[in-house]
């Protein structure tokens, strides 16, 4: 990839990631590059709508969520998955997501938040953790293992938290489970505090994908069965969406565009 592409796309992501505008200098030392590179840059996609200059600083601008539309509208999850998805949150109480595996890539695809949720939720985008997740150890479960020993290879193990699994054999063990028990959990591996439970949609001949919730890990003992009941009954409902829809949303989401890494 070019250079200034790639820079291009590190400021998208640098400002994704602040909490609020981030001025030109502070963004020249995260690129590594001079201060007149990083005006050029912030010229070129402010001029594009994908910028906005601010007194304090550069944000996002209107084009993002536009983009974002746009996503959802060609990979036919702006419908009826979201609604799927708002049913399930209203069903538990905390944020819902759809997750999929496209092209050596685990992928949230849609969620009920705009970002990552109190209880550590996700945002629609690239899981660079999915060991450490409920729905990527959903997703791991259902690859053959060749292509599940290469996605390992690549992304690693790495301990995201003390509770992380980081052996290859016992994320295999548990991967079994999970295949026997047709779904998946995780108390605190990817967020303190965090359980998130995950059940795979039913869609045969259609790339892998999966429904998960994030809760409090001190609720997970009372509510287990309540949850997982509704995981199963809105996984079931999905599965019953064309196979357009839903391989249209598995493709999608392999840029970062948009993520974090806990709960889920």
């Amino acid at each position: 990839m070019p250079q200034s592409v790639d820079r291009a796309l590190d400021v998208l992501d640098v400002l994704a990631e602040a909490d609020g505008p981030v001025p030109a200098k502070v963004l020249a030392r995260r690129l590594g590059c001079g201060l007149s590179t990083a005006y050029e840059l912030l010229g070129a996609l402010t001029a594009r709508g994908h910028l906005a200059r601010t007194p304090a600083g550069y944000v996002l601008g209107y084009r993002v969520p536009a983009l974002h539309h746009a996503f959802q509208r060609q990979m036919r999850i702006g419908g009826e998955v979201q609604e799927l998805l708002l049913e399930l949150r209203r069903a538990v109480g905390t944020d819902a997501y759809l997750s999929g595996y496209r092209d050596g890539t685990v992928a949230v695809l849609a969620a009920t938040g705009s970002g990552p949720a109190a209880t550590g939720g996700f945002a629609p985008g690239r899981d660079e953790a999915a060991h450490a997740t409920a729905h990527g150890k959903v997703l791991l479960a259902a690859l053959p293992r060749a292509a599940r020993h290469r996605y390992l290879a690549a992304a690693g193990l790495p301990a995201i938290t003390p509770r992380t699994i980081t052996s290859p054999e016992r994320l295999e063990a548990q991967l079994r489970r999970v295949r026997r028990e047709g779904m998946a959990m995780e108390i605190e591996e990817c967020a303190a505090g965090v359980a998130c439970l995950a059940v795979p949609v039913p869609a045969a001949g259609t790339p892998a994908t999966a429904v998960s919730v994030a809760l409090p890990a001190a609720e997970l003992a009372r509510r287990r069965g309540e949850v997982l009941a509704a995981l199963r009954q809105v996984a079931a409902t999905a599965g019953k969406l064309t196979a357009d829809g839903l391989q249209g949303a598995a493709r999608s989401a392999v840029t970062r565009g948009m993520t974090s890494t806990t709960g889920g």
